[in-house]
């Protein structure tokens, strides 16, 4: 352990961790998220006094997952705490159904996503949170046990960034033994979640460990440096696919993707997948990549200079095209029909963003689907001139139908008969997927 593991972080300490992370605005508006804990409760004291030391502030976010009986207390425990500080904090629930199991990561997804969705709506492009050296360890460790490649054994980078902003971790080099010296400091309680030792979770299964690893040389310090050091490989492999990225692929507002066998297969082969993992995220709107294993036929096949056959994966098809190939959306693997309501503003299929004028409550119930085969067989009977694109990516853009049929498909500059006169009610569309081709993944400072 550290010399320093039990001395209390103060303010400028603190300050040599996060600046580093900025560019920041003059006077930083951020948020912290909160669960109680010592970890978060003490980020929360140390940011606030940051932020007012540059003219900003923080608001602390606690999200109520409502898991266990005492949780809307405990957050009501940790908002009184903030308030005794003259920190804000606001209340976020879960709500909905909850799966029967991987129920912490579900808990995990919804939290990033009230999070995220509360950032956005108040202009906060900063939300801490306060993942310590521990933390970063054990996240090593159960991608390690979980077969991770060198991408998941980079663990948590310190930027994170985000379709509405960042998500930065200043504490990953702080002990947690550290900020629990920071509180004690200062006279401030915090509460222990029961499921950090819960033997269900392998997480707490780790904790446990802990101990035993560091007699064998895995301490905590050491495993968050290695995660460090495959961090900095990680971020420079992805300069050098967004490099590939954009001498081998073009992406299409109607959502589809061309890409130049050539320019893929004269790539080493790690960065050759990289980029195609990135071109079927981008394109079928997921949020993870297919195994590896199914990927690998693919790949094989694209760099190589043979033939290659129509195939589907990852919720996209892929079909030759000369030298090329084009990536579009499985329309029959899209599920997703959403209630269109005026004035809101939604995202598609994970891949379009589809904003709804308001004063259309007249029109009946309004509904966002898949254009599909159908649909464009009525579409084209009332287009003199289609926009040329390939037939696969045409059946599954998205479609404003409502009980008559097709009301308006936007991509292809469609509206049925009869309503020209009437403002249209798609006020803008965008393909706006959950992975960008090439967004920034990972940053180290």
């Amino acid at each position: 352990m550290d010399a320093a593991a039990d001395e209390a972080l103060d303010g400028a300490g603190f300050a040599r961790l996060i600046d580093p992370l900025g560019p920041f605005e003059p006077a930083p508006a951020v948020a912290a998220a909160v669960s109680g804990g010592a970890d978060s409760l003490a980020l929360a004291l140390l940011a606030a006094r940051w932020a007012a030391m540059r003219g900003g502030s923080l608001v602390a976010l606690i999200v109520d997952h409502g898991l266990n009986d005492g949780s809307a207390a405990a957050a009501d425990r940790a908002l009184g705490w903030l308030a005794g500080r003259g920190i804000a904090g606001v209340k976020l629930r879960w709500r909905g159904p909850r799966p029967k199991t991987g129920i912490q990561a579900a808990a995990r997804a919804a939290r990033y996503r009230l999070l995220g969705e509360w950032c956005a709506a108040n202009g906060v492009l900063h939300l801490l949170t306060g993942h310590h050296r521990e933390d970063q360890a054990e996240t090593l460790l159960l991608r390690l046990a979980g077969g991770s490649g060198p991408d998941g054994l980079a663990a948590m980078p310190p930027i994170k960034e985000t379709a509405w902003g960042r998500v930065l971790r200043p504490l990953l080099d702080v002990e947690r033994s550290r900020l629990r010296a920071t509180l004690a400091a200062q006279g401030q309680g915090w509460i222990e979640d029961p499921a950090n030792a819960d033997p269900a979770f392998a997480r707490a299964r780790l904790r446990r460990s802990a101990g035993a690893l560091a007699r064998e040389g895995m301490t905590a310090s050491r495993l968050a440096a290695t995660a460090g050091r495959l961090g900095e490989a990680r971020e420079v492999l992805e300069g050098e696919t967004a490099i590939l990225l954009a001498r081998a692929v073009s992406v299409f507002p109607a959502g589809f993707a061309r890409v130049d066998r050539a320019a893929l297969a004269g790539a080493p082969v790690d960065l050759s997948r990289r980029a195609l993992e990135r071109v079927l995220l981008c394109v079928g709107g997921r949020r993870y990549a297919p195994r590896r294993t199914r990927l690998a036929p693919l790949l094989d096949a694209l760099r190589g200079s043979g033939a290659l056959a129509s195939r589907t994966l990852g919720g996209c098809i892929v079909r030759p095209a000369g030298d090329s190939v084009l990536v579009a959306r499985e329309a029959a693997a899209i599920r997703e029909t959403a209630l269109a309501v005026p004035g809101t503003e939604t995202l598609w299929d994970g891949r379009f963003r589809v904003a709804l004028a308001p004063g259309a409550e007249g029109r009946g119930r309004l509904r966002l689907c898949a254009l599909g085969a159908a649909g464009w067989r009525e579409v084209r009977r009332a287009l003199h001139s289609p926009p040329a694109m390939p037939d696969s990516a045409r059946r599954s853009l998205p479609a404003l139908r409502d009980d008559a049929g097709v009301l308006e498909v936007p991509h292809l500059g469609y509206r049925r008969a009869g309503t020209e006169k009437t403002p249209s009610v798609v006020e803008r569309i965008a393909f706006a997927p959950n992975r960008p081709l090439a967004a920034t993944e990972f940053a180290v400072v």
